[in-house]
């Protein structure tokens, strides 16, 4: 028996089951601002300190929000938001990783 298919724009652009998810969207949130804020901050060799540490976060923030995702629209920004984290996270360390200049030995 076929089924008629209804729009549904009242719910999560994120959540595609029609449930709110809001620690998933929060993670999601959080996963791509600091990949964002990584991958920019990656460019300029002298703010290794903040690409590198923001990416660090990024990538564990974002791999906590795979682990416990529900939708393929979580997990598909997740993995756009850990690619830029995990990019500038890498990027950082080759200009001076996460203590760079802090700490001398």
């Amino acid at each position: 028996m076929a089924q008629a298919m209804r729009p549904d724009p009242g719910h999560s652009l994120f959540a595609t089951d029609g449930k709110p998810h809001p620690l998933q969207d929060t993670l999601l949130g959080v996963t791509l601002v600091l990949g964002i804020l990584s991958f920019v901050t990656a460019q300029f060799y002298d703010l290794h300190l903040l690409s590198s540490w923001s990416g660090l976060i990024g990538i564990l923030t974002g791999a906590y929000g795979q682990f416990i995702s529900v939708t393929t629209r979580e997990r598909f920004a997740l993995v756009v938001g850990l690619g830029l984290a995990g990019v500038g996270f890498y990027l950082g360390m080759a200009h001076g990783g996460l203590f760079g200049g802090v700490i001398s030995g």
